[in-house]
């Protein structure tokens, strides 16, 4: 049996409970390895110019309908 008798919960309360766990878990307690700290220097080194790239929630949606619909 495990340690949390989650077999009752519901998908909901279960994710819950995830959150919860994650949540209490410390940054200090999981540092990043050197390639996920270089991957998000990339990433906030370029991340002015893939805002201005990007679209927004409904020009996405609409492309999307236009592609699919």
């Amino acid at each position: 049996m495990p340690a949390i008798d989650y077999r009752h919960m519901t998908p909901s309360e279960k994710l819950d409970l995830i959150g919860e766990i994650w949540e209490s878990i410390e940054a200090e307690a999981m540092p990043l390895t050197e390639s996920q700290a270089a991957e998000l220097d990339r990433r906030l080194a370029t991340l002015d110019e893939d805002i201005r790239q990007g679209m927004t929630a409904a020009e996405s949606l609409a492309l999307l309908e236009q592609r699919y619909g």
